[in-house]
């Protein structure tokens, strides 16, 4: 199979459209990161993306919408709470586990009764879903557990010759995933992956909101899983990350300085002084930015031929709380504090 290349034109996005109706794969851009999108209601072209991936079975898939009437015909029962977030965040970066009718197969929701839905905001994303008509199962469009795409580079990198196309939209403005949150009551938020949406975000609409334990430690490998992201190890580059809890820089810098090895890097804030004895790149200051540029720089580790990257570590709430959720991940859940 040969995957085409396609622009986000009129033209491309009706053509990508007709191969997801025929049952074929396209990834996508997002805001988030790139997609490989299938129709969610066809059992066998949701098959082919976790054969595409090399992803396992029991890790449930998102759906992406492009209007609230979609919803209809995907999910039994749609609580207050979700209207009002669905207003105020969609289109955007949040995903909300709901029900999921008999049209959504079992393989798409990881063997759950639930399904993940969101409704993406990069126009070529809503614009593909409004086109063909369909719901969109959409994993990140990567091989399973490496860095997720936010070019169209990274998914031809991983994904040429297993799907049918791609759709270039750029780089993702994001660049992690969906914020994923499940409703234990009528008025709990439970963050189950985090994102860009923060709890912080999400406090005034619900009397309590709460982080799942597994954004923070490794979870047993029979656990049942609601989101994507919570299981397995994932978002790693070839070489070994190793998130390093460091007081400050200096003590960062000593630190590195005697561990120093071949094909050593490190990956740093933009405010942190330069390093001489090992070759640095840089992720920005705060949680947005280093969202934004995250797995782009895992990427081009790998490109440089990094065994070994020593990172600083990011802080544990608000935006920042997705890339440390990313960076325990990639590394394995092994952190080094000094």
């Amino acid at each position: 199979m040969k995957t085409k290349k396609l622009q986000t034109t009129t033209e491309d996005i009706q053509a990508a459209a007709e191969l997801l109706r025929c049952g074929e794969l396209v990834a996508f851009p997002t805001e988030t990161v790139y997609g490989l999108g299938a129709d969610a209601r066809r059992e066998d072209s949701v098959r082919a993306i976790f054969a595409a991936k090399g992803r396992p079975a029991d890790n449930p898939l998102i759906v992406h919408i492009c209007s609230m009437d979609m919803l209809d015909g995907i999910v039994s029962y749609v609580p207050p709470i979700a209207h009002s977030l669905a207003k105020d965040f969609w289109p955007g970066p949040l995903t909300m586990v709901l029900p999921k009718k008999d049209t959504i197969p079992s393989v798409t929701s990881g063997g759950l009764d639930t399904v993940g839905i969101r409704m993406p905001s990069h126009p070529a994303a809503l614009e593909l879903i409004r086109v063909s008509g369909c719901p969109i199962a959409a994993p990140s469009a990567n091989r399973s557990g490496s860095p997720s795409p936010t070019t169209a580079k990274h998914v031809m990198d991983d994904m040429d010759g297993r799907i049918s196309a791609v759709i270039d939209g750029g780089l993702c403005e994001v660049g992690v995933e969906s914020t994923v949150i499940c409703f234990d009551d009528e008025e709990t938020i439970h963050i189950l992956r985090p994102g860009l949406v923060s709890a912080e975000d999400l406090e005034p609409y619900a009397a309590h909101v709460y982080v799942d334990e597994a954004v923070f430690r490794q979870i047993e490998a029979d656990a049942k899983v609601a989101s994507p992201g919570m299981k397995y190890r994932h978002y790693a580059p070839h070489a070994k990350i190793i998130p390093v809890d460091a007081p400050d820089f200096m003590a960062f810098e000593a630190f590195v300085a005697s561990q120093n090895a071949e094909d050593t890097w490190c990956l740093l804030f933009d405010s942190d002084p330069t390093m001489s004895e090992v070759p640095c790149t840089r992720y920005g200051d705060n949680g947005k930015e280093q969202a934004h540029l995250l797995f782009l720089r895992f990427r081009e580790l790998d490109e440089q031929g990094a065994k070994l990257v020593y990172v600083r570590m990011p802080k544990k709430d608000g935006a920042d709380l997705s890339v440390y959720n990313r960076l325990m991940r990639a590394a394995g859940f092994e952190v080094i504090k000094l």
